[in-house]
């Protein structure tokens, strides 16, 4: 089976909760519907305040009314033969494994912690203008830690140098700390299409890995 996605589509993600409807992981479009095509999952569809679960063969079925009825709330994948509608949510119907307890340590997610702002001026800059600053330099014993890593923007960056912000005249507008789930997510749910997640995310402890 062919799948033809148009660019919106193919920018989707989708959220993988495992047998017991724990979050495990965020994963692509793709990966999603060729776990249903292999009935190693199942579609988790929010529809009127309530959850349903759907096999790929139902999601398909039911997709074809969506289309008629609601085709601007979903996104869309096409086929040769017919329209399928992005799954938000899948479950996993035969793996138990259980979420990551810890926010994995890396770029990506200090930028998202500090939500892309430079954390001496207070500024909002794209990811590609902004830099990671050790709040203690690594020549006075700064680690690479959650703890010691902050976004900052090339101009504070410069002007603090290789010394402690109190020594360059900054202050941090917070301090830095470790997550206690996973940063990127937040990112996602304020976009609609992702709302049918918040009730998975709402109450868990867990981080939700990003693959």
């Amino acid at each position: 089976m062919t799948f033809m996605e148009p660019q919106s589509a193919l920018n989707c993600s989708v959220l993988v909760l495992n047998k017991h409807y724990m979050p495990l992981r965020i994963i692509d479009v793709r990966r999603a519907l060729c776990m249903l095509c292999r009935e190693l999952a199942e579609v988790i569809s929010y529809e009127q305040g309530q959850y349903y679960n759907y096999d790929f063969e139902s999601w398909r079925d039911i997709s074809q009314i969506k289309m008629s009825f609601e085709p601007a709330e979903h996104d869309w994948i096409s086929t040769v033969n017919f329209h399928i509608a992005v799954p938000r949510i899948v479950r996993l119907l035969f793996y138990d494994r259980l979420p990551r307890n810890d926010v994995k340590f890396n770029r990506r997610n200090i930028f998202a912690r500090d939500a892309n702002r430079c954390q001496y001026c207070g500024k909002k800059f794209p990811t590609n203008e902004l830099s990671l600053d050790h709040v203690i330099p690594k020549s006075c014993g700064g680690t690479a830690s959650w703890e010691n890593l902050v976004c900052a923007c090339t101009g504070c960056n410069a002007r603090k140098g290789g010394r402690l912000p109190k020594q360059a005249g900054m202050t941090l507008i917070r301090l830095p700390v470790k997550p206690k789930r996973n940063p990127t997510v937040h990112l996602h749910l304020s976009h609609q299409r992702y709302h049918s997640w918040k009730q998975f995310l709402d109450h868990a402890y867990w981080s939700v890995e990003l693959t």
